[in-house]
């Protein structure tokens, strides 16, 4: 992830209450990741920080675009991100005992001597999960010019052989009662 400092907040001199920091998140941040299935990827993410004596509340705000496939054909479609995620960040002696022994994933524990709050793991995980998890054509547009006829063609003949396949089978166990 291109330029880790860019995404770290030195909440040590910051007054308690409600901070705002926007960030803008590009393919380029994305580098490093090996099994991403989106490109062209612009996301905005807005963090609302409120800082109290002992722990912050870190609300992300997360829109934008991306280019995924379509499950159903194949071909890329840009996809709207938006999502919002909260985060609790307590400030503790021992962060990482603390962390391990953590069930919920929305608290996270770091040491009271540290300084700045990292970002990047959350950015980028909060923006991978702003995906929608169907990832189709319109139904408007199904078969239509941006669609891949040819895959949704290969689908339909696949789906019509395992249905006559299917159907065979389903009665083949009955013919033993036909018998009796």
């Amino acid at each position: 992830m291109a330029n880790k400092r860019a995404f770290e907040i030195a909440f040590v001199g910051l007054k308690p209450g409600i901070h705002e920091f926007n960030y803008e998140v590009e393919d380029k941040f994305f580098a490093a990741a090996e099994n991403r299935d989106f490109t062209n990827c612009l996301a905005k993410v807005k963090l609302f920080l409120d800082k109290k004596s002992s722990f912050m509340l870190l609300k992300f705000e997360i829109g934008g675009r991306a280019d995924v496939a379509c499950d159903r054909c194949g071909n890329t479609l840009s996809m709207d991100l938006w999502d919002e995620f909260n985060m609790l960040v307590k400030l503790v002696e021992n962060p990482d005992e603390m962390n391990e022994q953590e069930e919920d994933p929305d608290v996270f524990y770091i040491s009271r001597t540290e300084s700045h709050l990292s970002l990047n793991d959350w950015i980028y995980e909060f923006v991978v999960l702003s995906i929608p998890h169907q990832k189709r054509c319109p139904d408007e547009e199904m078969g239509g010019p941006r669609c891949n006829t040819s895959v949704l063609q290969k689908l339909k003949e696949m789906e019509d052989e395992v249905r006559a396949n299917n159907a065979d089978q389903l009665w083949k166990g009955l013919d033993q009662f036909k018998k009796n």
